[in-house]
């Protein structure tokens, strides 16, 4: 009785009040988009918002299951719950159903479950595990390597699987790894990689390579401490200019020609309003039609008669936009950042490395799923299909981000009970 109200007093009731409302407001988004009859009763199981509304009842069975379950399980078993998931995201190549071009779906009777939801999590247990071991040092060559193999082969697995969407969201435990000691340096690579590749893009290899060089030059000429180490200056320009010469291939042979589209379409380097663009284009539409205080419940015209494509999913937002207008969609803005910012600051209350390094964990893939979802919805990214978190309509998804949740809620609520 006592470890039952241990529980109940230590859990971070504000965290699971946001999980609640953010769960609900999605639902009743589903269920404005997809609703045909008003006399259905809305556990109709034929219906998406019927199909949600059971999936949110399982979990939160599965959130009051973790809650029960002895939190050292998680750290415990940690390895074999990534290692489960590296199997099935094996087998899912084999056997897995294709669906929307992405083979990435278990069929199991009249349901499908995506695994690659379920591998986050699953990563986010393991890395923690990794980086939380005793003896183990961050600036160390040897676990740098490691912790990135852990991050990206499941992000491989999931890329084979054509859903670049779930495998982009990996690239999101970089934040984890800044927190815990790997240097900025990496980050600001990355930003400029991104930088490159969008104006070699815009501009052609030979004016952004020239660009390069007149501002190598300008820096050799500006610096003295910039010339004393003008091998690494030169080896950093020979990389980009690599880099540089390797865009346009990439671009043509690696990406899928949907995604070339779709970031052609970001850059403005076509347009198509009434074809690769289309859905955005009529999410825009669907969202600045909303105004100041939206047109309101189930009176939303462009998603209520279905001209927004994937509406109840992945443009989800859309729903939020054109009913309750800017207000509601601020009311939605500060929620999620709210959530973020709660769970930042109990990750830093943290007694133990494991349960620090998840919690980053979280807010590292919360915020990723957000930030893109939001961005392609209205247009500032490209169209790489992955739900917004406790609201895109799914039972993967859904489950998955409820688990990744819980796991850390129970972390928190066992705190006191760590040396």
């Amino acid at each position: 009785m006592r470890k039952g109200a241990n529980i109940l007093a230590n859990t971070d009731w504000l965290t699971v009040i946001l999980y609640l409302y953010l769960v609900f407001y999605g639902w009743l988004s589903i269920y404005s988009a997809t609703f045909d009859d008003p006399n259905a009763p809305m556990l109709d199981l034929s219906q998406r918002y019927g199909k949600q509304l059971l999936w949110i009842g399982l979990a939160v069975i599965l959130a009051i299951t973790i809650m029960i379950i002895d939190a050292k399980f998680f750290s415990a078993f940690a390895y074999w719950f990534y290692g489960f998931i590296i199997l099935v995201l094996i087998g899912v190549l084999i056997f897995g159903k294709t669906v929307a071009g992405s083979k990435s779906w278990i069929q199991i009777g009249s349901f499908a479950i995506q695994p690659s939801e379920f591998a986050k999590f699953a990563t986010n247990l393991a890395l923690a595990k990794f980086l939380s071991t005793l003896n183990i040092d961050i600036r160390d060559l040897k676990t740098k390597i490691i912790a990135v193999g852990i991050i990206f082969l499941p992000a491989t697995l999931i890329l084979l699987q054509n859903d670049t969407g779930s495998a982009l969201v990996y690239a999101s435990f970089v934040f984890v790894l800044y927190r815990e000691g790997v240097s900025g340096v990496f980050m600001l690579v990355g930003l400029l990689m991104a930088v490159l590749f969008v104006v070699t893009l815009l501009y052609g290899q030979v004016a952004v390579i020239v660009f390069l060089a007149l501002i190598t030059g300008f820096l050799f000429w500006l610096s003295d401490k910039i010339r004393r180490n003008y091998k690494f200056v030169a080896g950093f320009f020979l990389a980009a200019v690599m880099f540089v010469f390797s865009v346009n291939y990439v671009f043509e042979n690696v990406l899928q020609p949907h995604q070339r589209n779709r970031i052609k379409i970001i850059l403005g380097m076509i347009n198509d309003p009434r074809g690769v663009g289309y859905n955005v284009n009529q999410s825009k539409i669907a969202i600045g039609s909303g105004g100041f205080w939206g047109k309101g419940f189930k009176e939303g015209m462009l998603t209520r008669y279905h001209f927004v494509p994937e509406q109840s999913t992945d443009f989800i937002f859309c729903t939020v936009g054109e009913e309750r207008g800017f207000v509601g969609s601020l009311v939605l803005f500060g929620l999620f950042l709210a959530l973020l910012i709660r769970i930042i600051y109990l990750a830093e209350r943290q007694r133990s490395e494991f349960s620090r390094i998840y919690g980053y964990g979280v807010a590292s893939i919360l915020f990723f799923h957000f930030a893109v979802n939001i961005g392609m919805t209205i247009g500032l990214m490209p169209v790489v299909g992955i739900p917004l978190p406790f609201f895109s309509y799914g039972g993967s998804s859904l489950w998955a981000f409820t688990i990744l949740l819980f796991i850390f809620i129970k972390q928190d609520a066992n705190r006191l009970n760590v040396l």
